[in-house]
């Protein structure tokens, strides 16, 4: 089986879910017909990504129940407050010839096996992020004991459709989703400085938004390309007493490396309490 002929279902059809469609239906190989979208009952949202990518949708119970139970892979991306209630739903429809893929942001794959009812399930977890939506994304991935080498190939060929794909231990997720997960808002955020600096420097916001926007692109080009360490391309730039440095000891004094490492962290840290929620409700669901 290979992704182009897989039949791939998808529950849930959020931003996240259609960023991996489109990349889905991108690829020059692509049958848009094979993927089908379900979700609860916004049936204006199934017929805009239909009509966008030419994915299939089904509204009727006894359509999403046979979508399901008839896929190569299903691809569980519903909000984490639904989580438990969505899987307890898919564990009848499921079985163990399938690939149960999930997008919901710190559910492990113990919880996922839990809910479900059953450690047979071929699970792969992941961490994608915004970006995936325009093919710049970045995955992490891991996978339970009883995915398949060819399962574990569908699922990194899928995620590879919106960008780069690292295949990490479980335990290395959380802060995967730190780095990358949380990470473009990082950037983001930085950004909307250097474009307030350069408004109350006189720049118009237009300008500044611009040279803004091209300095980030053109900093993380100059990383991927040349393949130099950011210190390096750093120190590069900044010449000794010149403006750069006197910068970038203006970013020091505000302890904004330690700023920066600290919050990769601590999004690592909130998604393991978010983990930690979702298993405890599941337990707590289990014991009554």
């Amino acid at each position: 089986m290979s992704l182009s002929n897989a039949k791939i279902t998808f529950v849930g059809a959020g931003s996240m879910a259609e960023a991996i469609v489109r990349g889905l239906t991108s690829q020059k190989d692509a049958d848009a017909s094979r993927i089908t979208m379900i979700n609860r009952q916004d049936t204006e949202r199934l017929q805009k990504l239909h009509e966008s990518y030419g994915v299939s949708y089904v509204t009727e119970l006894t359509d999403k129940d046979r979508v399901t139970s008839e896929a190569d892979v299903v691809v569980v991306a519903f909000k984490p407050k639904d989580a438990i209630e969505g899987l307890k739903a898919l564990a009848p429809l499921l079985n163990r010839s399938q690939l149960l893929v999930s997008v919901i942001a710190g559910l492990s794959i113990a919880t996922i096996e839990a809910i479900l009812g059953s450690a047979g399930q071929p699970i792969a977890r992941t961490m994608p992020n915004t970006s995936s939506s325009i093919g710049l994304g970045a995955t992490g991935i891991s996978f339970s004991s009883q995915v398949t080498k060819e399962q574990q190939q569908l699922a990194i060929d899928m995620f590879a459709s919106t960008g780069i794909v690292s295949v990490v231990e479980e335990s290395k997720l959380d802060i995967v989703t730190g780095v990358s997960g949380s990470g473009p808002a990082y950037i983001y955020y930085m950004m909307e400085a250097m474009i307030e600096g350069g408004i109350r420097g006189g720049l118009s916001p237009e300008a500044a938004r611009e040279l803004t926007v091209q300095t980030v692109l053109g900093a993380a080009n100059m990383v991927k390309l040349t393949g130099e360490e950011p210190a390096d391309l750093r120190r590069k730039v900044t010449s000794p007493n010149g403006t750069t440095q006197a910068a970038i000891e203006m970013l020091d004094q505000y302890d904004f490396s330690s700023g920066v490492a600290k919050a990769v962290l601590r999004a690592a840290e909130r998604a393991g309490e978010l983990g930690e929620a979702i298993t405890s409700q599941a337990a707590a669901v289990q014991s009554k």
